[in-house]
């Protein structure tokens, strides 16, 4: 196979925020009267800002609805990137390592807003020729769906592109849609062992992430 694109997910990869969401929410359930699980915060990451919101609102007892939930919570996600965007170190320079070498999406389930507020912050912007969120696809991981959108506005097969992923859900999702998948688990959410099976490759971390590791899927 040749590859024709490299396809980035943004939290955990890119941007430390995986912490930062679950702060956020777990502070947004205990106000509003919901429990938070044990297992609340590995459900949660890679669903869409609509199936969270929901999940919060139904699922954990928040009483708010879930547009409420959604809207509220991403205000305070926005309010934390306007004073620090946690830029995880050395995946700048990894993005654009890759951008040199090949066309680069980015499919991503933070909202829209929080996307541009990143990438701005930590000039990137540039780097990544589509950048989607699962706001604006039917479903979110582990579904395939904001793969498979990235890769068709990249005007790409799928199966000539490499995905790279933190979470479990998105190896799950990006492997769905037929792509090589790079892991990168964090080291506060290591994968599920159904997971790190679908990973083609594992790295201890981003700045692991070189040419030679996708051109072997070449």
């Amino acid at each position: 196979m040749t590859v024709d694109a490299v396809i980035f997910d943004l939290d955990g990869v890119i941007v430390d925020s995986e912490p930062v969401w679950e702060e956020v929410r777990r502070a947004y359930v205990a106000a509003h009267g919901g429990t938070w699980q044990p297992d609340t915060q590995r459900r949660l990451m890679g669903m869409s800002t609509g199936e969270w919101a929901e999940y919060l609102s139904g699922e954990l007892g928040v009483d708010r609805t879930a547009g409420q939930v959604a809207t509220e919570v991403v205000e305070e996600m926005t309010r934390r990137y306007a004073q620090r965007v946690p830029l995880i170190d050395g995946a700048d320079a990894v993005v654009r390592r890759m951008a040199a070498r090949w066309p680069l999406g980015l499919a991503s389930s933070s909202p829209t807003r929080l996307i541009a507020a990143a990438l701005a912050a930590t000039d990137l912007a540039a780097a990544f020729r589509v950048t989607l969120s699962t706001e604006e696809t039917a479903r979110g991981k582990p579904a395939p769906d904001v793969w498979l959108a990235v890769a068709e506005r990249l005007g790409v097969d799928p199966t000539r592109c490499v995905a790279i992923e933190d979470s479990s859900n998105g190896v799950r999702s990006a492997a769905a849609a037929g792509m090589r998948v790079v892991a990168v688990p964090h080291g506060s959410y290591p994968l599920d062992p159904d997971a790190a099976a679908l990973a083609a490759v594992t790295l201890a971390s981003v700045d692991a992430l070189t040419p030679e590791v996708v051109e072997q899927f070449g």
